[in-house]
């Protein structure tokens, strides 16, 4: 069995309803955008250093704490994993340069 983005998703979504004195994630969004927003921030920062450090081990660690910082993000704005899926999904359908291109102008 294989575990997903969409496992994740449904997880944070039930643990969000949790006690907060029971769920990080429950507190998480109990703090609201801000800090959850704030919280995405560092993960990242912490997943660019250990990459930066070429540690496999701590860019696999801190890449997980950022995924899941981001689908509790996704779920405070009421975003879908499917959105994210299918806006990905749609730029396949050209380079990145001309992606990138299309959003400048």
């Amino acid at each position: 069995m294989s575990f997903t983005l969409h496992d994740l998703e449904r997880i944070v979504a039930e643990r969000a309803m949790a006690p907060a004195d029971e769920s990080y994630t429950a507190s998480l969004s109990l703090a609201g955008m801000s800090k959850a927003a704030q919280k995405l921030g560092e993960e990242a920062v912490e997943t660019v250093i250990a990459a930066m450090e070429e540690d496999k081990h701590a860019i696999t660690s801190e890449a997980s704490d950022l995924v899941y910082h981001l689908l509790v993000v996704l779920r405070l704005a009421d975003i879908p994993l499917d959105n994210v899926l299918a806006e990905l999904a749609r730029r396949t359908g050209q380079s990145g340069l001309e992606e990138k291109a299309a959003r400048d102008t």
